[in-house]
């Protein structure tokens, strides 16, 4: 059978990674098979290239990943940064100026641009534990001293979802909002996306939109899917993206992306559109 996609285009957490930050062997050999059949890999994170690289590099993983929300295109086998676009930090004060006023006070903590580029926590900003690199500061300034990527939100009482939303509404055509995750709410270049970082990176190797399958789980995947001919949402994704996916697929922990790439290795043909 003919593999049917030159590009399967994986997010991280929550879908290619299992919750210990693994991926399975299953998946491993899918993905495998895939690229013997012609297609290439690409992963598409909202991780920033720091957060990013540990797992590539422990994954043997050598092509290119695109990581900070579309912001940066990383060659990972070279350990190069292809791409980068920052955040005007004017506009993204502004904006927080705009969803505080609605909302009320922050918690704050913001990605500096490059291949070590810092996460910067401010005060209040719950952490999640694991191996990435944190530097507390205890005054918001410290973190606009540096060109940054993204700034992170969150608040006392708001969910993910309703933070996302109020902060939506706030800073109207100032910057972009996505909700990428628990407890990770961010602020953006305007007109950043997934697939404005995914698309550069498939012209770098030839491949089109139409060849492309894309897995993801969270709302900030939703433009990665409009992008691509096919979205898989994994069984475990927030209900925004299984609102607009084209298939679902078993969960994280459970192969979902191996699955898909078995039947389509198997057949050749994709599922019946939902």
């Amino acid at each position: 059978m003919t593999f049917p996609f030159k590009l399967v285009a994986t997010d991280l957490d929550g879908t290619l990674l299992r919750g210990d930050d693994t991926v399975s062997e299953r998946t491993r050999e899918a993905l495998g098979a895939a690229a013997a059949a012609g297609a290439a890999h690409i992963i598409v994170t909202g991780r920033s290239v720091p957060w990013t690289r540990y797992i590539l590099d422990d994954l043997g993983y050598d092509g290119l990943a695109v990581c900070g929300q579309g912001a940066q295109v990383y060659h990972a086998g070279e350990h190069r940064l292809l791409t980068s676009l920052t955040l005007d930090r004017q506009l993204a004060g502004l904006a927080l100026s705009k969803i505080e006023a609605e909302v009320g006070p922050l918690a704050l903590a913001a990605s500096r641009d490059g291949l070590e580029g810092e996460v910067l926590v401010g005060p209040g900003y719950r952490v999640q534990e694991g191996p990435l690199p944190y530097v507390f500061v205890d005054d918001h300034t410290e973190m606009w001293s540096a060109p940054l990527n993204k700034v992170y939100l969150q608040h006392p009482d708001l969910d993910d979802d309703a933070l996302a939303t109020a902060a939506r509404a706030a800073v109207g055509n100032l910057v972009d909002v996505v909700m990428a995750g628990a407890g990770v709410v961010e602020i953006l270049p305007l007109g950043l996306s997934k697939a404005t970082g995914l698309s550069l990176a498939a012209r770098r190797l030839g491949v089109k939109a139409a060849d492309t399958i894309a897995f993801g789980d969270m709302p900030n995947d939703i433009p990665m899917f409009g992008w691509a001919r096919h979205g898989v949402a994994m069984a475990n994704a927030h209900d925004t993206l299984k609102a607009v996916a084209h298939e679902i697929t078993a969960s994280n922990e459970h192969d979902g992306i191996a699955v898909v790439l078995e039947e389509l290795l198997r057949t050749g043909s994709l599922a019946a559109p939902r």
